[in-house]
């Protein structure tokens, strides 16, 4: 590239006119887009769309070629400083060139119709995807922008043919657009989205190559048998936990081998139905390393609820493979906490690609990457096609964004050869059946007769008790000597912590933690339960998914049926009492509840509100929970697409502009969590204050294995909270990274981060 050169020489260099060059000087910039263009097809070619990628790799910076670029590179010395945000107002900004409308015009000019997907692509690959059409920045002014002469490269560039039709899904999705126009052009802007990832990855990786070598050659590799191997390793694994088993324990080993006997069916869509307790983390995990193995998969990604704690799961995996010490860790934890909100470059080559064996993630961080448009969230995308992917309690999504969510996974099932596992302890609710006709359809259950495990693995009751007072539920907790209350908010939860605190064994356990901090709570939690000392755990619902513990009572606010059946997976987990209780309340803050009223009212009226017989005798049997379904999701027709993101992608029929999709304007409207705060890291504990200086104190930026560990630190912090009361507090390390200061002052060993009370009600938090 010629910037690479310059890296190396002195910026006059560059000063001379373009007509003189040699063929030697254009090198480095050739050599670039051809490591991208193979990079970018052997990336597509995992969806069968190899003759796409290519293309899109080789003329993705062919303004680089004009005039106009080359003085920027001889008046600012870096070929890869940030000429990435480019200006459609003015080209000839300081500081920022467009050469990305270049190449997305000459893709419309050689492909027509199929060119202009390659020019979303290629002009958002570093802005990001533009909107079709727009009041600012969209590809309709960038395909009719006047640009600087740049065509003298394609003589410097080998020969190159264009996609001529375009790939089976798309023909297939114009074959059914008279029958579901929205659904066809739903399928055209997915696959946009994937083609963009594969090249935005590619450029990135290759820029990584030249800016950084050692960092380059250093990526994290494994063997190609790695999959196997933990298959092997799991296996193993396995059968060490049957050692002296429980009923409980075998019900389980059932559910693995029904897992491994599924793992031989073609790839598509499945469900995993087995209620909380019944093993469901491993047992997946051991159909997920099985079915990638037969089928020649890439990788395994877990999605975990964005309301639990993924670090648990995390955990429970490496355990189970720590066997396999003579490789790199093949568990990738990704959260959403330590991505950049606002992308620079560096930021862009530190994102995750998801290039791992097995990925743990949330449903924020996976969903919101679908619907994305920044390069930076959207590198990973590619890597989804050819993988199995995991949704544990896929029955979260809220409603509004169901119908854009199952047509996503729609598409990568049917598409992207990726198999889909619903798993779930209640029943796969985004099944399509009578009166919900977005549900997903040919979905396969792994296990034979779930009905009959529900019957085996019932070893709970659920009571209702009403409304309750803190002081009434305080009461009832101290009779307790092992209990876990698990409440809908972090305030109410400290509330109630600071009523029994005192007490012995009084734990509180919130996400104003750190995962680190929770995790070292946890396995306290856990030996004080085995060795029967009292232990009084008041948590939020994080404790919900993913978390093994194994309580005899367990008092839970009223929420959806779903979390309470959550709730009662902690409550004689491994069936050593008998018989459990868990006791639903309706607490005194309901108030601040507000964004669990509409499932904790359907749940209401299957308990009888409180006043009348329940509906059901047993709560949580399988007739109950679809009739919370039925009330909850399948009879909210008009909510489905409730933010319009379905309805922002259409096929035209107009020569210029054939697709009119809105990248930039859904990305704005696709938030799981509308206030999804911000991450404030906390130097807790010996390995988190080495963390944190490491990252304080580095002369470089971090790279992608410090922020991977420092995942483990950071606690969100709520817009509101962070504008009211951070000031001071936070260090803004490189620009970039919020680091507390002062964690002797705020960061409190049994609560987590206290950012002060309210002045006006001293027992009120606000985080």
């Amino acid at each position: 590239m010629p910037g690479a050169q310059r890296a190396h020489g002195s910026p006059a260099y560059y000063a001379h006119t373009l007509p003189n060059r040699s063929p030697e000087e254009w090198q480095p910039l050739r050599d670039h887009l051809v490591n991208v263009a193979d990079l970018a097809g052997s990336f597509a070619s995992a969806f069968g769309a190899k003759e796409w990628g290519h293309p899109a790799g080789m003329w993705h910076d062919l303004g680089k070629f004009s005039e106009t670029f080359q003085l920027y590179l001889a008046a600012h010395g870096d070929y890869h400083r940030e000429e990435v945000a480019s200006s459609d107002a003015d080209p000839a900004t300081p500081l920022k060139t467009d050469h990305t409308s270049a190449g997305a015009q000459h893709a419309v000019s050689r492909a027509a119709i199929p060119g202009h997907l390659l020019a979303y692509a290629i002009a958002g690959h570093h802005a990001g995807l533009l909107d079709g059409i727009s009041e600012g920045a969209c590809l309709d002014k960038r395909l009719r922008k006047q640009v600087d002469p740049w065509e003298h490269g394609l003589g410097e560039m080998p020969p190159l043919a264009s996609p001529e039709e375009f790939p089976a899904v798309l023909r297939e999705a114009l074959d059914r657009r008279a029958e579901s126009p929205e659904e066809a052009a739903f399928t055209f802007a997915f696959f946009t989205r994937m083609l963009f990832s594969c090249l935005v990855d590619a450029d990135f990786l290759d820029t990584e190559r030249f800016m950084d070598p050692a960092k380059h050659e250093s990526r994290l590799r494994w063997p190609d048998d790695v999959l196997e191997r933990m298959a092997r390793t799991l296996d193993c694994y396995a059968e060490g936990l049957q050692q002296a088993p429980t009923p409980v324990d075998e019900e389980r080993r059932r559910v693995r081998e029904a897992c491994l006997e599924a793992a031989d069916m073609e790839p598509g869509l499945f469900s995993l139905t087995v209620p909380t307790g019944g093993g469901k983390t491993l047992s997946s995990l051991a159909f997920a390393l099985r079915h990638a193995q037969i089928h020649n998969l890439s990788r395994v990604i877990y999605v975990i609820p964005f309301t639990s704690i993924i670090e648990q799961n995390a955990d429970v995996f490496r355990r189970a493979l720590a066997s396999m010490a003579d490789i790199p860790d093949p568990v990738v934890e990704h959260h959403s906490a330590l991505d950049a909100g606002s992308e620079t470059l560096t930021s862009r080559l530190a994102a995750e690609n998801w290039d791992a064996p097995l990925i743990v993630t949330t449903s924020v961080q996976f969903y919101e990457s679908l619907f994305a448009n920044r390069p930076g969230r959207c590198r990973k995308l590619h890597n989804l096609a050819r993988s199995v992917i995991v949704l544990d309690e896929v029955q979260k999504l809220p409603v509004s964004y169901l119908h854009p969510c199952l047509l996503a996974l729609r598409e990568l099932s049917a598409h992207y050869m990726s198999s889909v596992v619903l798993c779930t302890a209640t029943q796969p609710a985004v099944v399509r059946r009578e009166g919900f006709p977005i549900g997903l359809k040919d979905v396969r259950e792994i296990v034979p007769d779930p009905p009959g495990l529900y019957a085996a693995l019932k070893r709970v009751v659920v009571r209702d008790l009403g409304s309750l007072s803190d002081e009434e539920l305080t009461e009832k907790i101290l009779r307790e000597p092992q209990v876990l209350t698990i409440l809908n908010t972090r305030r109410h939860a400290r509330v109630l912590f600071e009523r029994i605190g005192e007490q012995e064994g009084c734990v509180h356990l919130s996400a104003a933690m750190c995962p680190a901090h929770r995790s070292e709570v946890l396995d306290d939690v856990r030996k004080r339960l085995d060795r029967g000392e009292p232990c009084r755990v008041v948590a939020t619902q994080l404790i919900e998914a993913g978390v093994d513990v194994d309580f005899r009572v367990v008092f839970r606010s009223l929420a959806g049926l779903d979390a309470l059946a959550q709730a009662a997976g902690r409550c004689n987990r491994n069936g050593r009492f008998g018989s459990g209780v868990t006791f639903v309340f309706r607490s005194e803050h309901r108030d601040s509840e507000c964004f669990l009223r509409e499932t904790a009212q359907v749940a209401d009226q299957l308990l009888g509100a409180g006043s009348s017989p329940p509906l059901f005798d047993d709560l949580l049997s399988l007739e109950a929970v679809e009739r919370y379904f039925q009330l909850y999701y399948w009879s909210q027709q008009t909510r489905w697409d409730e933010k319009g993101i379905v309805t922002d992608t259409r096929l035209a029929n107009r020569k210029d502009l054939p697709f009119l999709f809105s990248f930039a304007d859904i990305a704005r409207k696709f938030r799981l969590i509308e206030d999804s705060g911000q991450p404030v890291i906390i130097p807790w504990g010996k390995e988190g204050r080495e963390l944190c200086d490491r990252l304080r104190f580095a002369t470089e930026l971090p790279d992608t294995r410090l922020l991977r560990m420092l995942q483990r630190y950071t606690v969100q912090v709520s817009q509101r909270v962070w504008g009211q009361r951070l000031g001071r507090s936070i260090e803004l390390v490189h620009d970039q990274y919020p680091l507390l200061v002062s964690p002797d002052i705020h960061y409190d060993e049994r609560l987590g981060l206290v950012l002060d009370r309210d002045d006006h009600n001293p027992a009120t938090f606000l985080i």
